[in-house]
């Protein structure tokens, strides 16, 4: 089609959105829109485009349909639906974001959202994400976790946390940055009654503490003298600020409890807006992206960087997600693990990471869910049961690949007169011919689940796969035939088996805390610890360990 062609084309298609009149403007901007390289020659084309429209006008509705018709059937481009996270605003150079958990507990649900978020975007962008750990309050730490959130954390993440930092390690660096604030007169060493301050502040009268020249003198006596409430340092900010929240915020406190990791070789400790502020400094992070309610301490931690002339990181907020029917307090689950509540953070029944990990769930499975909601500042409500069912949709596309075994839960024995000694070779996943097979040999005796031997019903014809068809009557089994096809035509149970003898005994740990007990074929003996595999009809399971003559599962999911 010439540009000629084009041009009238587009005027008929405008004419016909307009009731016959088409419009200059709207046709040179759809020519434009198909012709980018014309872009600089609209002033060239614009008076051709002006006498197509003009003459289209003339010709009255029906005639412009018949002179579209000949350009043959239009139909309309669909747009296409954007997908994935939007782009991170003002980004110049390297990416470099950070994630934060305290280790208080370890890593759940929750955590992976945002960790997810931050891990997704420095991937885009051939970035870095850096991993904090904040343990700068000594009363609510559990010193396993330090290790095992690395660990979470690098398994959400593919293994490309290369940088872990952990803030009680960092004292000296934090108490440069605090001498440099008073030095340049952004904050002060705070003594007044605390109730007084809270009523001074009310009011937005300043503290009498905040122009003190000993101010060097008193943040040396928090090292030294000073006990712990003595003493606070305050960062110097607008004393009449509509937010309360924002005046006079504290930056340092005493406290003389012994922390789990340093023990008593400190005293004097950074509250979480000065020691984030610091690192967002020192490890020159561009962007951040956190949950909403971090919104004023953003507000705070820019505050002290334009006091130390350093750029503040480019912040992004995603709104609340409340996890309707899950424990997702870090402190509330320690204190049912040592309870005996729970087994521990990896007991089935948490949606901690650790324990999902172990069931079988894959980490991109889990930042998949965590992009479909993706970053926006809306509070969401999930509920437990619409979680699993994304999340377990997400992870099965990924397990499908999984090999498959037999597995008969509360098995029954029975004999199938007839039925002929052979030997039945099924494959370990039938997309994938090249991994092999499994064997199992068999004549009359099999075991089938308690389930499948309820719902055997009495003259009609049920089906061991793969291996033969057989009925019940007169009080026995008797055996009908091999093929499937005989089956397919009078229908019936299908049901999934194992011979009578060389089985392995078998217990799935299930999401609800119970455990399903049985017999697997014996292939499974060869599994690793981590293995994922299918039980036909049961589920995706995961492989534990081997306790003695037993061989323990996690259950995932369907």
């Amino acid at each position: 089609m010439d540009i000629e062609d084009k041009i009238r084309k587009l005027a008929l298609i405008n004419a016909g959105k307009f009731g016959g009149k088409a419009n200059t403007g709207s046709v040179i901007g759809a020519f434009i829109q198909e012709n980018p390289k014309f872009k600089d020659k609209v002033k060239e084309y614009a008076p051709l485009i002006e006498k197509f429209v003009s003459d289209i006008n003339a010709m009255g509705v029906a005639k412009q349909k018949e002179e579209l018709d000949k350009y043959g059937p239009i139909t309309a481009k669909k747009k296409e639906k954007k997908t994935g996270l939007k782009d991170l605003p003002n980004v110049a150079g390297k990416v470099v974001m950070r994630f934060e958990p305290s280790p208080s507990g370890l890593l759940h649900i929750g955590h992976s959202i945002v960790l997810s978020l931050n891990y997704e975007y420095v991937k885009k962008y051939g970035g870095q994400l850096i991993l904090r750990i904040a343990d700068t309050n000594p009363e609510n730490i559990d010193h396993d976790a330090y290790s095992q959130i690395h660990t979470d954390a690098n398994w959400l993440c593919e293994n490309e946390i290369k940088k872990v930092l952990v803030q009680s390690d960092r004292l000296e660096i934090y108490y440069k940055y605090a001498k440099k604030l008073i030095e340049k007169g952004a904050a002060y060493i705070c003594t007044c009654d605390p109730e007084k301050f809270r009523y001074m502040l009310s009011k937005q009268k300043p503290c009498p503490c905040r122009n003190n020249k000993e101010n060097m003198d008193r943040y040396k006596k928090m090292f030294t003298s000073y006990k712990q409430g003595d003493a606070v340092m305050r960062f110097k900010s607008d004393i009449k600020d509509k937010n309360p929240a924002m005046r006079d915020f504290p930056l340092l406190r005493i406290n003389e409890t012994e922390h789990p990791r340093q023990g008593k070789k400190y005293r004097v400790w950074p509250l979480m807006n000065l020691a984030v502020a610091v690192d967002d400094m020192e490890n020159k992070i561009t962007h951040t992206l956190r949950a909403k309610d971090h919104a004023d301490n953003a507000k705070r931690q820019a505050l002290i960087h334009k006091a130390m002339a350093h750029k503040t990181p480019q912040a992004l907020f995603v709104g609340r997600i409340n996890f309707e029917g899950f424990e997702l307090s870090t402190t509330k689950t320690r204190e049912k693990i040592e309870k005996g509540e729970y087994s521990g953070w990896d007991d089935p029944r948490l949606p901690f990471l650790l324990a999902l990990k172990k069931r079988g769930y894959k980490p991109g499975a889990l930042r998949k869910f965590a992009v479909s909601l993706g970053v926006s500042l809306t509070d969401k409500t999930v509920p437990l049961k619409e979680f699993f069912k994304q999340v377990n949709a997400f992870n099965k596309e990924i397990l499908e690949d999984s090999n498959r075994y037999f597995f008969v839960k509360d098995p029954v024995e029975i004999k199938i007169k007839g039925a002929p000694a052979k030997k039945v070779l099924m494959e370990l996943h039938p997309d994938h011919l090249k991994r092999g097979s499994r064997k199992l040999i068999v004549k009359e005796d099999f075991i089938v689940s308690k389930e499948d031997y309820e719902h055997i019903k009495n003259g009609k014809l049920f089906r061991l796969i793969d291996c033969l068809n057989a009925k019940y009557s007169n009080k026995e089994f008797v055996m009908d035939s091999l093929d499937y096809t005989t089956y397919k035509k009078q229908g019936g149970h299908i049901i999934h088996w194992l011979p009578l003898k060389d089985n392995l005994k078998v217990e799935v740990y299930m999401d609800d805390g119970s455990i399903a007990k049985g017999y697997g074929e014996p292939g499974i003996k060869d599994l690793k610890k981590g293995d994922v595999v299918q039980f036909e009809r049961f589920g995706f399971v995961t492989f534990d360990l081997k306790q003695k003559d037993k061989y323990i599962f996690r259950f995932a999911h369907k």
